[in-house]
């Protein structure tokens, strides 16, 4: 009897362990305070310059501009840390671009057995890979996740591979994968500023930045409809904000991702680790409107032609060719990659043009050949580059050409003295 009693309180630990187990680390099922978007409001106005006087709560943040991928505002934006169910914005994207999303796909039992935030799919049942996406990304499905990796990789570990090798294939030197739903794994991470770079780039992709701006949509499983709502709580609620993902697990915190586009000013926002759902709203408002409010979008192309062309006129006469046919040099500076360039508003009168080139050059000379750069500075930071380049090849003098020079000379040197 003792035995007995031992081994059903063993069973009832067991069980309450694994319960336990699950919703600590259950993504995106977080019932902790929620931001009041009708009775709250953030104090940040135009006048606040310092980004100090926010009070960010988040651990980790980056503000992004999505046309050149710079940083406009950030803080332990390079540390690395857990990303939670962020990460099934590479899942989504892996998948988009590797599927055929109306494939029609049975649920695992082991898709069906996860924990966390799920869609709700039961071995046996049966859905697209289309609608599979938009369980994962609107409802936060760790379901979906794993149904979608089984497809795509084979397993767990073979979709993680995938993952990886996008995340190489993108530059992103500090992050790594080892599941599609993103719970807790200490060999799983990213960074604020990486997870920003991932962002921009599969918004790029008109299925997903579809997927990830819907507010609502009913997905068909086993050909009965259902109603999924985005888990992104700032999707119609912030002006501008179009989509994109949430994430939570006790490892991570609180984590947001969202894109928000005003205007000509299109930037990504993400904070990492806030201590509640609604500091992590708080957070990213206050950082989209801070940004939207200081940083202005400044034409570096025209300043930069304006400086270059003012320095050709006082300085193309003072080139020498050493052993050239001419000294006459036409030069150019190459197309800039980023024409357009969000500057702090109290930076703008800040900006420097500072032109190198060399004007005592060697023959030959080719066209197209750079000789010189141009930096735009704000203080000492370089927020734009770009190379001057010759219009015209310069040849190496021949012997005809020294003998020429020297019949020149002479006959001139005779004449002089006559």
């Amino acid at each position: 009897m003792i035995k007995k009693f031992f081994k059903k309180v063993l069973l009832i630990l067991l069980f309450t362990n694994l319960v336990f187990f699950q919703i600590s680390y259950a993504d995106d099922i977080d019932n902790s305070e929620e931001y009041n978007f009708k009775s709250e409001s953030i104090e940040t106005s135009a006048s606040s310059k310092s980004i100090d006087s926010l009070s960010i709560n988040s651990r980790a943040y980056v503000v992004l501009d999505r046309k050149t991928n710079n940083i406009l505002i950030g803080k332990n934006e390079n540390q690395i840390r857990k990303m939670a169910s962020t990460t099934k914005i590479m899942t989504a994207i892996v998948i988009i671009e590797n599927c055929n999303l109306s494939d029609t796909i049975e649920v695992s039992k082991a898709a069906a057995s996860v924990g966390g935030s799920r869609l709700g799919l039961k071995t046996g049942d049966k859905i697209t890979i289309h609608d599979l996406l938009y369980g994962l990304m609107l409802k936060s499905g760790n379901d979906c996740a794993v149904l979608l990796a089984e497809y795509a990789g084979g397993s767990i570990k073979g979709f993680s591979e995938l993952m990886n090798q996008k995340a190489a294939d993108l530059g992103l030197k500090n992050t790594h994968f080892e599941t599609p739903h993103g719970l807790d794994n200490e060999n799983h991470y990213t960074t604020a500023f990486e997870l920003a770079l991932l962002s921009n780039y599969a918004l790029n992709n008109k299925t997903f930045a579809s997927i990830v701006a819907t507010k609502s949509y009913t997905v068909t499983i086993n050909g009965k409809n259902q109603n999924i709502s985005n888990t992104n709580e700032l999707l119609g609620n912030v002006n501008g904000v179009y989509g994109i993902k949430t994430g939570f697990t006790n490892g991570a915190n609180r984590c947001l991702v969202s894109c928000c586009k005003r205007n000509d000013i299109d930037i990504i926002c993400v904070v990492l680790g806030a201590d509640t759902k609604s500091f992590r709203t708080k957070d990213s408002i206050k950082l989209i409107e801070y940004t939207f409010q200081n940083f202005k979008p400044v034409n570096i192309e025209d300043l930069i032609i304006k400086n270059f062309e003012e320095w050709k006129q006082s300085n193309l006469d003072n080139f020498f060719i050493e052993k050239g046919c001419s000294n006459n040099v036409n030069i150019k500076i190459n197309d800039l990659k980023d024409k357009i360039i969000l500057t702090h508003s109290d930076n703008i009168s800040k900006i420097n043009i500072d032109i190198n080139c060399s004007q005592y050059l060697t023959a030959p000379i080719y066209k197209n050949s750079s000789i010189g750069q141009i930096n735009t500075k704000i203080d000492d930071n370089i927020i734009a580059t770009c190379d001057i380049l010759v219009e015209n090849d310069i040849l190496h003098k021949s012997t005809l050409d020294y003998l020429s020079e020297f019949f020149i000379n002479y006959k001139n040197y005779f004449y002089n003295l006559l």
